[in-house]
């Protein structure tokens, strides 16, 4: 049996009208970069989120380095990003000249938690980027608290926990500016990168929108040393007919996680938790496992797909051999990198395709 890990087809399929509709009437409009579609979609997108500012990007690395840039932060600077995430987490870090601190994460959630960052704080941190792994946020209530006490920034790296909550607050609504990425595979996915960033303070979006733009405040008028970063009109177009269903399918990719558990945990894999007062979006439904390469040959044998998120930590990545990090620096990003195995998700998972995959570990 082959199918797909994430079935972006059916997707389409099943919204085919309303995009191919919203996709016509920007090529008709022929408005290709900001305008209507675009302040609707940031409408909708704050209104989902329930903060003040959501700001279209073009992708979620942009708005990584939107927020680095509204922070003001600086060569010399020091920040505290997880090792297990994407590299684009740290990479925006560098570009601007600071320097990344690799934190350990938690193996219940695998994400940075509060204790993991206590003793990497010092006079020259400036911030703290919270990766949302897997679909699940971090504890941030409890990171905001220590970051204000501690009079540091938190920034919420939420590229794959859009629509998940804490407490009933919505992902991207708790820190001081969070990012989000709407690359194709996401929860909420353009046709191509786009990404958004969220605050509630008028002067952080006031300089993320100058900067996004070639840091102009006019045209032709130039306050600050910016970039092209703005979302085109079709992506917003197509995020904004999509974004109409992220509850639904949310919904529906939590019922294919309870199957999943509910049929794997008499295996010899450790499933995911989510913790007390907390949901996920199912970004990824990503197992660990002792034997992973028999595991992936097993599977790509009976034409199921599966992926590793991630399979080296940053620290231990070339790019980044310079900080001095080694093997053993990070244990718990060390160990999960090396069972970590991704299992099909999406809402449009058939449950033939799902019953196949269960099959495999039976």
């Amino acid at each position: 049996m082959n199918f797909p890990f994430i079935n972006l087809k059916a997707q389409y399929h099943a919204y085919k009208t309303e995009i191919d509709k919203a996709i016509f009437d920007v090529l008709e409009s022929s408005s290709f970069i900001g305008g209507k579609v675009l302040d609707d979609f940031e409408r909708n997108l704050a209104s989902f989120v329930g903060v003040k500012h959501a700001i279209g990007c073009s992708s979620g690395t942009s708005s990584l380095l939107l927020a680095l840039l509204a922070l003001d932060i600086k060569k010399g600077d020091e920040v505290i990003v997880p090792s297990f995430t994407f590299v684009a987490t740290a990479e925006m870090v560098s570009l601007i000249g600071a320097k990344p601190i690799f934190a350990d994460i938690s193996l219940d959630d695998y994400n940075i938690n509060v204790d993991t960052v206590k003793n990497l704080v010092n006079d020259k941190t400036k911030a703290i980027i919270a990766v949302s792994i897997f679909g699940q946020m971090p504890d941030l209530l409890a990171l905001r608290e220590f970051c204000k006490s501690n009079n540091i920034h938190l920034i919420e790296d939420a590229a794959q926990s859009f629509g998940a909550k804490q407490n009933g607050l919505k992902s991207c609504s708790i820190s001081e500016i969070s990012c989000t990425s709407f690359f194709p595979s996401k929860p909420l996915g353009a046709y191509g990168d786009a990404g958004a960033i969220f605050t509630n303070d008028d002067e952080l979006a006031s300089k993320i929108r100058i900067y996004l733009n070639h840091g102009q405040t006019k045209r032709y008028k130039h306050s600050l040393i910016g970039f092209n970063g703005r979302l085109d009109s079709i992506q917003a177009a197509v995020l904004n007919v999509k974004l109409k269903y992220l509850e639904e399918e949310i919904l529906k990719r939590d019922e294919i996680a309870k199957i999943y558990n509910e049929n794997l945990n008499k295996t010899k894999l450790i499933l995911p938790k989510i913790k007390d007062g907390f949901t996920s979006v199912w970004a990824q439904y990503s197992v660990r496992v002792k034997d992973r390469s028999s595991v992936i040959k097993k599977l790509d044998e009976l034409g199921i797909p599966s992926a590793i998120h991630y399979p080296l930590g940053l620290h231990l990545q070339e790019a980044y051999l310079d900080l001095g990090y080694k093997k053993g620096s990070l244990v718990n990003t060390e160990l999960v990198s090396e069972e970590i195995l991704s299992l099909p998700m999406s809402a449009f998972l058939t449950k033939e395709e799902q019953e196949s995959v269960i099959k495999a570990f039976e």
